[in-house]
């Protein structure tokens, strides 16, 4: 999975899944240690950045499938239910469901979409059997926080009707948000950063409960699940200089993680910039500096069960 993603996941835990701050799924932190009214806005602020991006992968979905056989989809790792609803409003016949193991996150759903998403707890990988029967499952960002991802494919894959669709987003490329070189530090201090977080990254992946080495080719992935690729398209998430406050406000948040993360494995001067980049009230912050941008992209491998 790419840095950017990693980013979301930790800050979720999915049981799924969704997006890098590994805390209820995988017993790093109880759930109760979280603010889950922070973490839901925080993720809503997340999917509400990549919304059109969604939608496009969601239309291109519609013409895989076709809206008529879409009677139920799935969300799977849904967190508060942003990308479900956009899921809806592409589908709109279907009904959709966000799943999640968070009851706080999945309630958070169910107000924003004023009751037009269904909603299913479940603890993955024990409780894929809740689950029932698709037309469609979108699973984004969820399935690296299980420890075994093709047995997880595998049981997404049996949920599926004859016909049925599994959308998997993963992979993708990390974020960008400064040019290479932004006038403080080194040049090439976002290359630096991701390459820590993927470090991280992996650590996280070798602690989950069953944890397996697995060659993150996702089509073959899916085809050994039993399914049919039906094609991997890549969506672009752009938000061009100058920023508006509410893309500052959610790179600003990434970065403090990050720093929280990071700190140590970053030098001294890496360090500085950082704590410069997240200075709220200088001119040389990401809350009001005018180079800054947001741009990444979100990769979805399909495949169909025959």
């Amino acid at each position: 999975m790419s840095a950017h993603q990693h980013d979301q996941a930790h800050a979720h835990g999915h049981s799924h899944g969704h997006g890098h701050h590994h805390g209820h799924s995988h017993g790093h932190a109880p759930a109760a240690d979280f603010d889950w009214d922070a973490l839901a806005a925080h993720l809503e602020l997340e999917a509400d950045l990549r919304a059109d991006a969604v939608t496009e992968a969601g239309r291109w979905l519609l013409g895989l499938h076709g809206e008529g056989g879409v009677r139920r989809v799935l969300d799977v790792g849904s967190g508060p239910g942003v990308i479900a609803g956009l899921l809806a409003e592409v589908f709109p016949a279907a009904e959709v469901v966000a799943v999640d193991q968070s009851a706080a996150l999945l309630e958070r759903a169910r107000t924003r979409s004023g009751g037009r998403l269904g909603t299913q707890q479940a603890d993955l990988p024990a409780e894929f059997d809740k689950l029932g029967e698709a037309d469609l499952i979108w699973s984004g960002n969820a399935v690296h926080h299980l420890g075994d991802q093709q047995a997880a494919l595998t049981s997404l894959a049996g949920l599926l009707r004859p016909g049925g669709l599994l959308a998997v987003a993963e992979s993708g490329l990390p974020a960008r948000y400064l040019p290479r070189d932004f006038g403080l530090g080194r040049p090439g201090f976002q290359a630096r950063m991701d390459a820590a977080h993927e470090d991280g990254f992996s650590a996280m992946r070798a602690e989950l409960p069953g944890s397996t080495a697995e060659i993150e080719d996702w089509p073959a992935m899916l085809r050994r699940a039993g399914l049919t690729p039906t094609g991997t398209r890549t969506f672009l998430v752009d938000h061009p200089a100058p920023l508006a406050g509410p893309v500052r406000r959610y790179l600003h948040i990434q970065l403090t993680r990050r720093r929280d993360r990071l700190a140590e494995q970053l030098d001294a001067e890496d360090r500085a910039t950082l704590d410069a980049l997240l200075a709220e009230d200088a001119p040389t912050g990401v809350l009001h500096r005018p180079d800054a941008f947001y741009l990444a992209a979100m990769t979805v491998h399909t495949a169909r069960r025959d």
